[in-house]
């Protein structure tokens, strides 16, 4: 049985086959996903996981570089962007780096996901709780 912290085979098999600057979305319940773009479902219901949970878990084992949020979420979703900036700093402290944070309309994040390498829903059901992670380097 894996040792790591991720047990979902298809997160921790997507991750493994991240390259520098690929890019992998992690999205509420609500974002539509394109068809050419691999749909990682771990929602169950409502609220379950919730957007920072499965941040959390993805970003123990992904090597984060930049991220792509819609900029819609700064005031449709105050308190969870805060939270999101919040997590990226100290993600880029562990990591030995800093995240650059980007913004684009929330149309064209719609479209950037299908660049994605996969997309993992998550149960969250609040505005804008979405996030394209690109992935970096560990050396």
């Amino acid at each position: 049985m894996k040792k790591g912290v991720l047990l979902n085979s298809d997160v921790s098999a997507v991750i493994a086959r991240l390259g520098h600057t690929d890019q992998l979305t992690l999205c509420d319940a609500g974002l539509p996903i394109p068809a050419v773009t691999q749909r990682i479902d771990l929602a169950l219901t409502q609220g379950v996981p919730t957007f920072m949970q499965v941040f959390a878990a993805v970003t123990q084992e992904m090597q984060v570089e930049s991220a792509i949020l819609a900029e819609e979420i700064v005031k449709q979703n105050p308190s969870l962007h805060e939270a999101l900036l919040a997590e990226l700093t100290a993600l880029g402290q562990r990591q030995g780096n800093t995240i650059g944070v980007r913004y684009i309309s929330h149309q064209a994040f719609k479209a950037q996901t299908e660049h994605s390498r996969a997309v993992i829903r998550s149960g969250e059901c609040s505005p804008y709780a979405n996030v394209i992670l690109c992935a970096g380097v560990t050396f």
